[in-house]
């Protein structure tokens, strides 16, 4: 971890828990690297990125636990406005936000969005594109809104081109693309379900049992900007993040969105990977059936080597961002931000690494070869 700090990220915290307890928790580095004045702490809340879709998958499926949907039901029973036959056409980089050409096996072809189910959305098996750029659909005057600004009249705008105009990657069920735009789309189906805001619907199914104070948009929030971790100094914003969420499309979108947007400590995370070792239970508060969690974390789809369960990403052969070590049947997920969990089931193990690595820029490089490295050591103490 100290290796980590001004080479990788200026600020992390590092959670392990084994068989229910802590046995490691450390904050290193600081919140502002230039003056060090603010050092990182074990409460500090970081910018969670795609974690978050973890936690938006838990929510839906204590819905599944209450019968209330099912994962075969077709998402546009839910959302209804997620309509119509679309063709399979070129799609959108999420990094380099170019346009990629349609597959050539597929180009063509019609797809009816009838046909995509809730499984579909939490195994990447939809068929909608990994990206689009949903901030870009409609001209912000200078400066950029934070998150917060953003009228609900423009949040409906931005999300209508997901619903009825974007066409589709390839048919549902045919690959598995890791999609921010399927995950967009199930947080507005739980929070049409709920009957509530998307992130109040998190904090009451997820977060409230946990004993997390884990939040979106937490400035808006209370939360001093002290206690959080800045992230990376903008092109679209022309400013450091700092308490409105990195993704693009999710601060577009009020800051709350079913792909990103939460922010929290290590902690919460670490909580949310001990919840799964127990069977969907966490301190005696049962926020999943024992059923629901096996089958988020059980092999559903498994693609060029990269299988998902529903909402976790399972240990690949090669590759593994946890290392070499953890067991075949270890879950987990990453996050852009810097962050990461995963949790081995046969060592009742869990690691969950919180940074904002995207301080220095959006090279993947560091952190990449950074997490196995620490999932390595990890188990080396361990033994």
């Amino acid at each position: 971890m100290q290796s980590g700090v001004n080479a990788v990220f200026p600020a992390a915290v590092l959670s392990v828990k084994q068989g229910g307890e802590t046995i490691f928790h450390r904050a290193y580095g600081y919140l502002d690297p230039e003056t060090r004045r603010l050092p990182a702490q074990l409460n500090t809340l970081f910018d969670l990125a795609s974690l978050t879709k973890l936690f938006t998958a838990t929510a839906f499926m204590t819905l599944v636990d209450a019968e209330k949907v099912t994962l075969q039901t077709p998402v546009a029973d839910v959302l209804p406005q997620f309509a119509g036959r679309r063709p399979i056409s070129a799609t959108e980089d999420p990094l380099t936000k170019t346009p990629v050409p349609p597959d050539p096996e597929f180009a063509g072809q019609m797809v009816n969005a009838a046909d995509v189910t809730f499984q579909h959305l939490l195994t990447h098996t939809s068929g909608l594109a990994a990206w689009r750029s949903l901030y870009k659909t409609l001209a912000d005057k200078a400066p950029v809104p934070l998150p917060t600004e953003v009228t609900p009249e423009k949040r409906r705008a931005r999300i209508a081109p997901i619903y009825g105009d974007y066409g589709f990657a390839y048919p549902p069920g045919a690959k598995m693309i890791y999609s921010d735009l399927g995950f967009i789309l199930l947080g507005e189906a739980v929070a049409q379900l709920m009957g509530m805001p998307l992130d109040a619907c998190i904090r009451q199914a997820v977060l409230q049992p946990l004993g997390s104070n884990a939040v979106f948009n937490p400035l808006r929030n209370a939360f001093p900007v002290e206690t959080i971790a800045p992230t990376e100094i903008c092109a679209w914003r022309k400013r450091r993040c700092l308490g409105e969420v990195h993704d693009e499309n999710a601060a577009s979108l009020k800051g709350v969105a079913g792909n990103a947007g939460l922010f929290g400590p290590a902690e919460t995370v670490a909580a949310l990977g001990a919840l799964f070792l127990n069977g969907g239970a966490y301190r005696e508060k049962r926020i999943l059936s024992p059923e629901s969690a096996i089958q988020m974390t059980r092999l559903q789809v498994n693609s060029d080597d990269n299988p998902r369960g529903l909402g976790w990403q399972l240990r690949p052969q090669i590759g593994a961002s946890c290392g070499n070590y953890f067991n075949p049947a270890s879950f987990g997920h990453t996050g852009f931000t810097g962050t990461s969990l995963w949790v081995d089931p046969e060592r009742q193990l869990v690691a969950a690494l919180l940074t904002n690595r995207v301080y220095y820029g959006r090279n993947p490089a560091g952190i990449s070869e950074f997490r196995p490295r620490l999932h390595n050591a990890i188990i080396r103490r361990g033994r």
